[in-house]
């Protein structure tokens, strides 16, 4: 089984032919582009030459898909592009697109995360996860790890946790109580 995290390595032939050399057999550009959407990095080579073909190639994927309707870039990008290769002093385009995407792939992960627990964007989640940790803790009496925590002479913190338990337990039951009258 190859290694997921290094690029898989495409050849081109003089033929064009696109060559897998993980799965030994042909490959299209719609199959490269599979591969990238699926999180995989691509390396596309001549193979008579050694060259590295993978930008001209990720080029063509972009353009056909536009091509097919499957538009992703507004004109007016594809116009800032277009300028960006004209100018006679160095871009920042390139370093833009660049530190663009990286804060968009951030920001997907970031939403993934929180869609898996939307209750860790809720202002407070730490402390009030910590206190129903003690809580739990404390109602149980210990019995899950209670002898991880005797051993490790944590004695002092559990009766501290307690102890914090207890107070916030009366002030909710004085606030319960003045609501009942």
């Amino acid at each position: 089984m190859a290694d997921s995290n290094a690029p898989l390595l495409i050849k081109r032939y003089a033929s064009r032919r696109l060559y897998n050399t993980e799965t030994s057999d042909y490959v299209t550009l719609d199959d490269i582009s599979k591969f990238i959407r699926m999180g995989r990095e691509v390396q596309i080579i001549d193979l008579k030459s050694g060259d590295d073909l993978t930008r001209q190639y990720l080029l063509q994927i972009i353009a056909d898909n536009e091509s097919q309707g499957q538009s992703v870039l507004p004109i007016n990008v594809l116009t800032d592009l277009v300028r960006s290769y004209t100018t006679e002093v160095q871009s920042v385009v390139p370093q833009f697109l660049a530190a663009s995407f990286d804060m968009l792939r951030n920001g997907q992960s970031k939403i993934i995360e929180n869609f898996a627990n939307p209750m860790t964007a809720m202002p407070g989640y730490e402390a009030m996860k910590a206190q129903q940790d003690a809580f739990m803790k404390a109602m149980t009496g210990g019995w899950s790890g209670a002898a991880d925590e005797s051993a490790t002479g944590d004695k002092g913190k559990k009766t501290e946790d307690l102890d914090a338990i207890k107070k916030q337990l009366a002030e909710l039951q004085e606030k319960l109580s003045k609501l009942g009258s």
